[in-house]
Parts: C-alpha cells; sequence; structure tokens
C-alpha cells in the first residue's frame, strides 16, 4: 500500500492520536470521565484509546486504510514538489 497520509493531516495524527491514549489511559485508570450515555466506562476509554492508537500508527507509517477506501490522499509526491 502507497504512503497516502502526510502534511497536516499526519501532524493532526500525530498530536490528536497520543492524546487520545493517554485520555483512554486516564480514563481506565479513573482518573478521567469519559463515559457517554448509557456506554460504561471501561468500553468508552477501550475505544477512545484505539481510536489515538489508530491515528497514533497510521501517523506515523503514513498508510490509512480508510483514506484508500475514502480515495482520499494527502502525502504530496516527489514529481508534485519539482
Amino acid at each position: 500500500m502507497e504512503k497516502n497520509v502526510g502534511g497536516t493531516d499526519r501532524i493532526a495524527r500525530l498530536v490528536i492520536g497520543p492524546v487520545l491514549v493517554l485520555a483512554g489511559v486516564a480514563s481506565y485508570a479513573g482518573l478521567l470521565v469519559l463515559a457517554v450515555g448509557p456506554f460504561p466506562q471501561a468500553l468508552t476509554s477501550v475505544i477512545v484509546f484505539l481510536v489515538g492508537g489508530i491515528l497514533l500508527v497510521t501517523g506515523l507509517v503514513r498508510k490509512c486504510p480508510l483514506n484508500r477506501a475514502l480515495g482520499l490522499d494527502t502525502h504530496r509526491r516527489e514529481e508534485a514538489r519539482e
């Protein structure tokens, strides 16, 4: 799979991802309340942690299957820079 994450998209993933991972861990430990509606605290914590982890990993490897499925590409090619 070709790289399809770059620029502002990558920076946002690398900033928001770790914040969500930390929020998920803090919530699971009981330091932060993230429970929404009928969802229990533990489930919400795990979901927030997983979303943050996915954003972090896709920002690091610069490849996102969802971007590919939607036809989005924010990665600049070397040819486009010249």
